[in-house]
C-alpha cells in the first residue's frame, strides 16, 4: 500500500519556517550543513491503525473520517474526495477557494439539546466539548488563513438565536480562539445566527505561535483541537483552549460564556471555509478525522511499529538519505528511537531493523502502548549538504494493544 502512496506523494512539496529545536545524538548522525542550504523536510502523516478507538467511544459525540457514506449532517457543502487523506488512503472534506471567492466547503453536525437540524445525542447536555480535525493546505498555499476554520456553539431556538460562540479563527497566518457570548443578564439577546451586533466578545489575544496558514507551513496534515468548556451558571470559569500538533498554544481562562443562562449547552460544532475577503489565487486545503467529545481526543492512535511517511524531496541536487527520530510528547523530548539513513523510499517502519530504541525499549522492539510520540527529521543531498533537525512535530497514540 505505501508503495503507492508513493506515486501520489512524490508531486507534493512541503517546506517550513525554521524553528528552534534541540539536537541529539544519533547511531547514524549526518554531516552538519547550514538550513539556509538545505531545508528539513517534514512527517506528512503516518499511518493508522484500521478502526480509531474514538469511532466508538462513549464520550464520542460524532465521529466522522468521511471515509463511508456521507454521515447526516444539518448541513454539508463541498465534496469529499479521495486526492488527500490523512494515511494517505480513504478520503477527505475539500475546501476550496477559486481565485477571489470566499470558499466552499462546510459541515455542520447538530446534537444534545439542540432546537432543531439533524440532531444526534438528541436530548442530552453538554457543558464541555472538544472537537479535533485534521487540515491539510495545499503546497504553495499564499493569502494567510481563510478567516473561519470551526467553532462550537449554542443555538436556543429554531431561529438558531446563539448563547455563546467558540470561534477558531485566523489571525493572521496563525490561528486564534475568538469567544463570544450572547447572554445578558441572564437573557439571549441575539435575534439570529452570527448577530455579531449583539454579540459580547471576550477576547482574541494571543494567537497561536504556530503559523499554520503560513506558505511555508503548508504541505502536510497538521492536528487542530479546541476545547470550550462552559461557566458554572453565575460564575466565571468557563475555559476555551486550542492544541495544534499536540502543544497547546491559546487558552482563555475565567471567561463568563452564558451569565446564569442554562437552558441550552453547547449543541453545535461546525467546520467552515469561509474567507472574509476572498483567496488572492485559487488553491484548496482538507479536513480529515473529525471527532467531537466530551473528552480530551489527541492525535490519531497507530500501531506499535508506526510507518511514517515523510514529504518529498525538492530541493539543489538528489536527494541521498534522510533520518527520521521519534521522542516523547514533551518540551523537550526524549529520543526514544531513531532510524538508519533511509534511501531510496519516503517511508520508514519504527522497528529494530530499520533503526535502534533507546535502552528502555530495546528488549520490547517496538514503541510503547497508550503513549504518545512524536518525530522529527532531517535530508541529505548528494552535494553533501544536510539539513537540520524539523522541529518536532506529528504527535501519535500508540494503541493500547
Amino acid at each position: 500500500m505505501i508503495d503507492r502512496f508513493i506515486l501520489v506523494l512524490t508531486f507534493m512539496h512541503i517546506g517550513f519556517a525554521t524553528v528552534a529545536t534541540q539536537a541529539a545524538d544519533s547511531p547514524a548522525a549526518l554531516p552538519s550543513e547550514s538550513p539556509a542550504v538545505l531545508p528539513a523536510p517534514r512527517i506528512d502523516w503516518v499511518v493508522m491503525t484500521a478502526t480509531q478507538p474514538h469511532a466508538d467511544l462513549a464520550s464520542t459525540i460524532w465521529y466522522d473520517d468521511f471515509d463511508g457514506a456521507e454521515k447526516p449532517y444539518t448541513e454539508a457543502q463541498g465534496p469529499v474526495v479521495s486526492s488527500e487523506a490523512y494515511g494517505g488512503s480513504g478520503r477527505s472534506m475539500l475546501s476550496q477557494y477559486d481565485q477571489g471567492s470566499r470558499g466552499v466547503g462546510n459541515r455542520k453536525v447538530l446534537f444534545g439539546d439542540s432546537p432543531s437540524g439533524k440532531v444526534v445525542r438528541r436530548g442530552e447536555s453538554f457543558d464541555d466539548v472538544y472537537w479535533r480535525i485534521y487540515v491539510k493546505h495545499q503546497v504553495g498555499w499564499q493569502g494567510g488563513g481563510p478567516d473561519k476554520l470551526s467553532r462550537a456553539t449554542s443555538m436556543t431556538s429554531p431561529n438558531w438565536t446563539q448563547a455563546m460562540i467558540s470561534h477558531v479563527w485566523s489571525s493572521g497566518e496563525a490561528l486564534t480562539l475568538d469567544p463570544a457570548t450572547g447572554v445578558k443578564q441572564g437573557e439571549i439577546v441575539t435575534s439570529r445566527y452570527n448577530d455579531f451586533d449583539h454579540l459580547r466578545w471576550l477576547g482574541n489575544r494571543p494567537a497561536s505561535r504556530f503559523l499554520i496558514h503560513s506558505t511555508d507551513e503548508a504541505g502536510r496534515w497538521v492536528c487542530v483541537e479546541a476545547r470550550a468548556k462552559l461557566n458554572s451558571p453565575g460564575k466565571k470559569d468557563g475555559i476555551n483552549q486550542l492544541w495544534i500538533d499536540g502543544r497547546l498554544e491559546a487558552e482563555r481562562v475565567n471567561l463568563d460564556w452564558r451569565g446564569d443562562y442554562d437552558r441550552h449547552g453547547i449543541n453545535a460544532v461546525f467546520l467552515e471555509s469561509y474567507w472574509n475577503d476572498g483567496s488572492p489565487v485559487t488553491q484548496s486545503r482538507w479536513m480529515d478525522n473529525l471527532v467531537v467529545a466530551t473528552e480530551p481526543i489527541g492525535p490519531v492512535v497507530c500501531p506499535k511499529n508506526p510507518t511514517v511517511m515523510r514529504t518529498p524531496y525538492q530541493a539543489a541536487g538528489q536527494l541521498a538519505s534522510w533520518q527520521l527520530q521519534a521522542g516523547t510528547l514533551a518540551d523537550q523530548p526524549t529520543v526514544v528511537w531513531s532510524s538508519k539513513p533511509v534511501t531510496g523510499s519516503v517511508s520508514v517502519r519504527v522497528d529494530a531493523e530499520q533503526g535502534d530504541f533507546s535502552s528502555d525499549l530495546k528488549s520490547q522492539g517496538s514503541l510503547t502502548p497508550d503513549h504518545t510520540y512524536q518525530f522529527r527529521v532531517r535530508q541529505t543531498n548528494d552535494l553533501g549538504n544536510t539539513s537540520d533537525w524539523s522541529p518536532w512535530h506529528q504527535a501519535i497514540r500508540i494503541a493500547k494493544h
